[in-house]
């Protein structure tokens, strides 16, 4: 089968490698409908150390299942199937608080941008689809965001406690960013300050709720939140960067005793989180990896009858052959999210 394999910074590669096949009665194998390349498989794309054997991508899929372990039930042959980024067995004493990143079975999703991909722990990740969603349906995006990146979203603005009565700010106009937008709005915020500087990218911020836009950075950037938030800053920020710059622009922008809520990946190994930056003035910092199985249920609804389109974050389209070239794409921001069709 064709997969792409990352090799070093910069070095994606379409090859043909074996069908993977079931190595524990927990597993199951699908036949990949959509996957994507994601905005973390740039940190790689960026700083991959070169690799003899290669690391298989993607971590975003919907596929129809080929084959189950013995372990697996509940689920049949050709059934269309969203899987989280992180899987976990959804029993563990973690999982069942809603918290699949932390299974104590739980491991991460690699290999989806491929014709096939192995799921470890299939019983509990696995997420059917109803029976009329088909290959066709151009709910496809929008319910692959459910994987990975609106699901994340939702996690930052619930991790940050947002709700009507919040002023939120979400830092970074990538597809986790404007989803994060989209999730504040949905959960009621009436003010949401978008700090990005991308037009097409902002622009898609305000269709999804956004009240206002803050291009720039730095101390510039932090002085405009506060004159949006009469000099207080905002209950809430959504930092859906991960890089220390838009940590420092959290501190600046939040208000006293509000909520940094973190779902970018970290770039950095020591984050000034210090008796003097978050103590003195009550400021609580949340966020991690989202859980994102565990919303799956409660935000399906919205897009089946169309209320919200998530899936507008994908720009560009690509068969597998062309997903080096969409890594490009998004590298150099001609591309916000590539939705990759085998």
């Amino acid at each position: 089968m064709k997969a792409n394999i990352m090799y070093a910074a910069g070095d994606v590669r379409v090859e043909e490698v074996p069908v993977p096949q079931l190595q524990e009665p927990t597993d199951a194998i699908l036949k990949v409908v959509v996957a994507c390349i994601c905005g973390s498989d740039l940190h790689p794309y960026h700083n991959m150390h070169a690799h003899e054997h290669g690391e298989a991508m993607g971590h975003e899929v919907i596929g129809r299942i080929e084959e189950m372990g013995t372990s697996v039930s509940g689920f049949k042959k050709g059934d269309l199937v969203i899987v989280p980024f992180a899987v976990g067995d959804n029993t563990c004493p973690f999982c069942r608080e809603g918290l699949m990143t932390s299974c104590v079975h739980g491991s991460f999703m690699s290999g989806c941008q491929a014709e096939f991909v192995r799921v470890a722990q299939a019983q509990g990740s696995m997420f059917k689809l109803p029976d009329e969603i088909d290959e066709e349906s151009p709910l496809l995006p929008s319910l692959l965001t459910l994987s990975d990146v609106y699901g994340t979203g939702y996690h930052a603005a619930l991790m940050g406690g947002v709700n009507e009565n919040t002023t939120v700010t979400v830092i970074g106009d990538g597809a986790v960013g404007l989803l994060a937008v989209l999730s504040a709005k949905k959960l009621g915020a009436k003010k949401i300050i978008l700090m990005g500087r991308h037009k097409i990218r902002t622009d898609l911020g305000i269709e999804f709720g956004a009240t206002d836009v803050v291009p720039e950075r730095g101390e510039a950037g932090i002085a405009k939140v506060r004159e949006l938030t009469n000099g207080e800053g905002t209950h809430v920020v959504l930092e859906c960067v991960g890089l220390m710059s838009a940590y420092e622009m959290s501190l600046g922008a939040v208000r006293a005793g509000g909520v940094i809520s973190r779902v970018g990946v970290p770039q950095y190994e020591e984050a000034p989180v210090g008796f003097v930056s978050l103590f003195g003035r009550n400021i609580k910092l949340a966020g991690g990896p989202a859980p994102t199985r565990a919303y799956m249920e409660e935000l399906l609804p919205d897009i089946l009858d169309g209320t919200l389109e998530p899936g507008r974050v994908f720009d560009v389209t690509v068969d597998l052959d062309g997903v080096p070239e969409g890594y490009r794409a998004m590298d150099t921001r001609q591309a916000l999210k590539v939705l990759v069709r085998p």
